[in-house]
């Protein structure tokens, strides 16, 4: 998309967490695409920068850091809120699995670690859009979780619980921040980014032939569900979680 070719602005302004790539920068790019400017954070400085020129210096802004680093959490709001004075949707994307293995033999420190990535940062996240602009005006929060939250998950099981507490965390927002603000996940299953490269490296076609829908997600398929909830068509839907499979979950019946 050209400078030309963009949209009017719409106005409205999203942080998305973990989005210099993948399913994150998909979230992003959907939403700059309507017209909404987006502060965008992630780990690594330089492809930061490089997700925001290619978003656009002038709808997006990039702000380092680690997801569940409480100053962290703090400046990204703060950029939101004193580079496009407001704050209506946050999607909650930042997320980690740094072990691949049966839950009987996990390390409760990394166990700790997953859920202070990827659930504790999202809550601390919600909290602080919530008292910087939401409470008072209202908005929307997507948490992206996964069909690991919803379905056993053999070998990255600390993960599915995670994601599975973050489906509980959006009742619990969706509850408590009506009728103001809306909130509701995405459960996506696999979805073709450097985090997820692992399911299906080096055996792509034998994964996707798995799907009904015979392909693996992208992350434009994330971003669309995501900017239909925190759209205006999706006005009387909160503490759903939509299931973005290809289908998968079909294949769960008997026979």
């Amino acid at each position: 998309m050209t400078a030309n070719e963009r949209p009017e602005l719409s106005g409205k302004v999203a942080l998305v967490t973990g989005a210099s790539r993948g399913i994150g920068y998909g979230v992003a790019e959907a939403l700059v695409a309507r017209g909404d400017r987006v502060v965008i954070t992630g780990r690594g400085e330089e492809a930061l920068k490089e997700a925001v020129e290619r978003l656009g210096a002038d709808r997006a802004i990039g702000v380092p850091g680690k997801a569940h680093d409480e100053v962290h959490q703090a400046a990204a709001v703060e950029a939101a809120m004193d580079g496009f004075g407001r704050l209506d949707f946050l999607v909650n994307n930042a997320g980690t699995n740094p072990v691949f293995g049966p839950i009987a033999d996990l390390d409760l420190g990394v166990a700790r670690k997953v859920f202070e990535t990827n659930v504790v940062s999202a809550l601390g996240f919600a909290q602080r859009s919530w008292h910087a602009w939401q409470k008072e005006h209202g908005g929307a929060i997507v948490n992206i979780a996964s069909i690991a939250g919803v379905s056993a998950s053999p070998f990255i099981g600390a993960y599915g619980m995670s994601k599975a507490a973050m489906i509980n965390l959006t009742l619990q927002l969706a509850h408590e921040y009506a009728p103001l603000v809306r909130v509701n996940a995405i459960a996506p299953a696999v979805v073709k980014t450097k985090f997820a490269q692992a399911l299906y490296e080096g055996r792509e076609a034998e994964a996707a032939a798995a799907y009904p829908l015979g392909r693996l997600g992208e992350p434009q398929d994330i971003g669309g569900a995501a900017a239909f909830l925190t759209s205006s068509q999706s006005e009387w839907i909160t503490g759903q979680t939509l299931v973005v499979d290809g289908g998968i979950f079909l294949n769960a019946g008997v026979g």
